[in-house]
């Protein structure tokens, strides 16, 4: 009926009128109002200014990581079921072994095969072939690269994401450009120096142990053992390297927090905590023989430290120290929170839009949007009369109420696009 309809549009067009006025009121004002009217419009990158990045994801570097990876899990599976082997390879995209004993190379072939179970696409990611003198062939199929990078991309961009949410940035825009390539806006975040530090830091932690078969100076030389890598410790010039197994015990995949602390010195520190997979794997790698022994903690192939285990760690938390500042263990607990990236970013482009830029666009957009909203009005009235006219201009005015109240509800982001925009539809209303 028709009281019904009004009764609905007269609640409809209050409510627009109420969660607009944020948008026009003080701060001081809209700090009194419930939590939900206190909503504004988000301003984008053009209009309040910020930091604008164009990332690419090094897939070189992200496909040389997943063959060392190969090698390795070759090594540790077939060592893992006690298969003799030598001559374990990498060329081009292909792990080659030879199996010493002729009689379980159908065993290591059917092993090796289970490194290569489809996945969630249901394609296989290996292709296992044998060859001549008890050789077997690992290769990794260019479709699961593929796939691969793809599911790197959209990892990154949600690392990003938890990433600038931990600078406090409202509203980031991260977008995929193209195949490899993201792009990043940050409105309000005038320091593109740390946006960058903080977004392109890989932030990879892994828990490896300490190779002590062979003295540093020996692995300095060139003498690094099979299954193992020399790393830098930069922050301890009496072991500026550390030579540690290449096999990862716990990585930073199995964090579930990490909060600044303070250590026995009172200087900051990491607190860390892992979920009860991680719990478990540490517990177990820190046990039994491996008492006694060292292992380093790895970030972004930098041994950060490398503390001996004195006794079992069977609480699923520890501490990181190495030599932080107050803000450089902020950060980094920050980056750890968020996780790490699955291969590194590079910066192709860097721009930045000044506060003052914004300010005359904003303004800018302002006076447009009044002469273009007056311009209709004086066309609605001339064509249709006072009468008519006005009910359209009524019309017209409660459209745009309703659809700036709706965007911040919404907490959509304004742009000089969407300025042009809500000009078009005052337009086209008519």
């Amino acid at each position: 009926t028709a009281p019904r309809r009004i009764n609905i549009l007269s609640i409809v067009v209050v409510l627009g009128v109420v969660f607009s006025l944020p948008n026009i009121l003080p701060a001081s004002a809209t700090e009194r109002l419930p939590p939900v009217m206190q909503q504004r419009l988000n301003l984008g990158l053009d209009l309040q200014g910020g930091s604008y990045l164009l990332l690419e994801v090094d897939v070189a570097a992200l496909r040389k990581e997943r063959l060392s990876n190969l090698l390795e899990d070759v090594r540790t599976t077939l060592r893992a079921e006690r298969i003799a082997f030598t001559g374990l390879r990498l060329a081009g995209q292909t792990v080659s072994v030879r199996v010493t004993d002729p009689g379980q190379v159908e065993r290591a072939r059917e092993v090796l095969n289970r490194l290569g179970a489809p996945g969630s696409t249901g394609q296989r990611t290996l292709t296992v072939s044998g060859g001549a003198d008890q050789t077997l062939s690992a290769t990794l199929s260019e479709e699961g690269l593929v796939q691969a990078e793809q599911q790197a991309v959209e990892q990154s961009i949600e690392i990003i994401r938890r990433r600038v949410d931990e600078l406090g940035t409202r509203e980031p825009s991260i977008t995929r450009q193209g195949r490899t390539r993201i792009v990043v806006q940050a409105p309000g975040e005038s320091d593109p120096e740390q946006l960058k530090r903080v977004i392109g830091q890989t932030a990879k932690l892994t828990f490896q142990m300490v190779d002590d078969t062979v003295a540093p100076e020996e692995a300095a030389a060139g003498r690094v053992p099979p299954g193992s890598v020399l790393l830098p410790q930069p922050d301890n010039p009496g072991e500026p390297f550390v030579l540690v197994k290449r096999r990862v015990l716990v990585s930073g995949e199995n964090l579930v927090d990490a909060q600044v602390g303070f250590d026995e010195t009172q200087k900051p520190a990491i607190d860390f905590r892992f979920d009860g997979a991680g719990a478990r794997r540490f517990a177990q790698a820190t046990s039994g023989e491996n008492v006694g022994k060292r292992f380093a903690i790895v970030l972004d192939d930098k041994v950060i430290s490398a503390p001996q285990i004195r006794e079992p760690i069977t609480g699923g938390s520890g501490q990181i120290t190495g030599g932080f500042t107050q803000e450089g263990a902020a950060e980094l607990a920050g980056l750890l929170r968020a996780g790490a990236l699955p291969a590194p970013l590079t910066v192709e482009e860097q721009r930045t839009v000044g506060a003052e830029l914004g300010a005359d666009a904003i303004e800018a957009g302002r006076i447009s949007t009044v002469i273009a909203f007056v311009s209709v009005l004086v066309f609605m009235v001339l064509a249709y009369g006072l009468l008519f006219g006005g009910i359209a201009v009524a019309a017209l005015i409660i459209n745009g109420l309703l659809i700036v109240a709706a965007m911040s509800v919404t907490q959509a982001t304004l742009t000089l696009p969407g300025i042009a925009g809500l000009i078009l539809t005052l337009a086209v209303a008519v």
